[in-house]
């Protein structure tokens, strides 16, 4: 018996199911409300086609719980881009009003005809460490705003301000030199005080997360961290972004999401690549932290490597990509070996390939 396509168009308030089989005829749909039992009205509803494929719209954005709830159950979930589904109903030759049943139906034809779409995956640490490593990013950005604060209000009490990085202990000593000559003087001082308040705050909150970082990255019991340069916040990064590795077939997959991986613009007998824009931008950040990392540390086999790379006639940001994508194959290769390690996870497998 033909397996069975379901898709469903998810929303905020509730999710739309329609099912086609293989010639792409609707065979029922659904809408369930998005609550606690929205999974268990969804397979009891689905329990009169055992062989069955669920086609989510959005996995990873709107559809993410559903998702996750359908694959923690044990069935066979697909995630379709908005983009797909679009391109099915703006080239429907029957022209349609856009209603929930109609993207649902689009999304089941997207995971009918679509070979390849990435498998839902119960989630595991790295999916923990994906929540945490978004949450310092957001840390971060506010650190970034709250200094840039601190250092415009220096500048008007203070003759030059501060010229270099500032933390909260310098910031702290430098208002102690300040002697207000004005009400406004004055406010600015105080001000001052309250921003240096929240400098501190969020510092004490991004050493509680590098503790709560190092600790996921300790239970998920990956080696990326025996690579120099990578500690907890890359190693974090590294396997959060990259989630389960075996989807990429071989580390030049790898390399070219992250980023890593030159791009050809040859042209006839000259053979001429340049530096990739592509890829996933926050892993290609933390293979270069590593990279830097490694270029200062002289007793690494990166800071031989890159020296090498000068040696040979390349610029110093040539060097450092040859560096990076060096780095972007040992992490590829340390991750495939703790994958091979690792007892098999419950649930679906994710598919090969990008």
């Amino acid at each position: 018996m033909a397996a069975v396509v379901i898709g469903i168009d998810p929303h905020k308030a509730s999710h739309t199911a329609v099912a086609v089989d293989e010639r792409e005829v609707a065979l029922g749909d659904v809408r369930v409300r998005a609550t606690a039992a929205q999974s268990e009205r969804l397979l009891a509803w689905a329990g009169r086609w055992p062989q069955r494929i669920w086609a989510v719209e959005n996995a990873e954005g709107l559809g993410y719980l559903l998702a996750q709830q359908l694959a923690g159950a044990g069935e066979h979930v697909v995630d379709v881009q908005p983009k797909l589904a679009a391109r099915v109903r703006l080239l429907a030759a029957d022209a349609s009003s856009k209603t929930d049943p109609h993207d649902a139906r689009s999304v089941a034809i997207v995971g009918l005809r679509s070979a390849g779409l990435p498998r839902v995956v119960v989630e595991d640490h790295a999916a923990v460490m994906r929540v945490w490593i978004r949450r310092r990013r957001h840390l971060s950005r506010l650190r970034t705003k709250v200094v840039n604060q601190l250092h415009a209000l220096l500048c008007e009490v203070v003759p030059g301000g501060f010229a270099r990085e500032i933390s909260a202990r310098q910031a702290t000593v430098l208002l102690q030199t300040v002697h207000p000559s004005s009400a406004a003087d004055q406010a600015r001082v105080e001000l001052a005080a309250e921003i240096l308040d929240d400098l501190r705050r969020v510092d004490a909150q991004l050493r509680e997360l590098h503790k709560r970082l190092t600790a996921v990255v300790l239970a998920s019991k990956t080696s990326v961290t025996s690579i120099v340069g990578v500690g907890s916040i890359v190693a974090a990064m590294v396997v959060g972004i990259t989630g389960d590795v075996s989807r990429f077939r071989t580390s030049d997959h790898f390399a070219a999401y992250a980023g890593t991986a030159p791009i050809e613009v040859s042209s006839g007998p000259h053979k001429i690549f340049r530096l990739s824009r592509r890829g996933n931008r926050q892993l290609n950040h933390a293979i270069h932290m590593a990279a830097v990392t490694q270029i200062r540390n002289r007793n690494s086999d990166g800071y031989a490597y890159y020296q090498r790379k000068i040696a040979e006639g390349k610029s110093p940001k040539m060097a450092l990509r040859a560096l990076k994508r060096r780095i972007t194959t040992t992490l590829f290769d340390t991750m495939i070996r703790d994958a091979r390690h690792q007892p098999p996870r419950h649930g679906p497998v994710g598919p090969t390939g990008t």
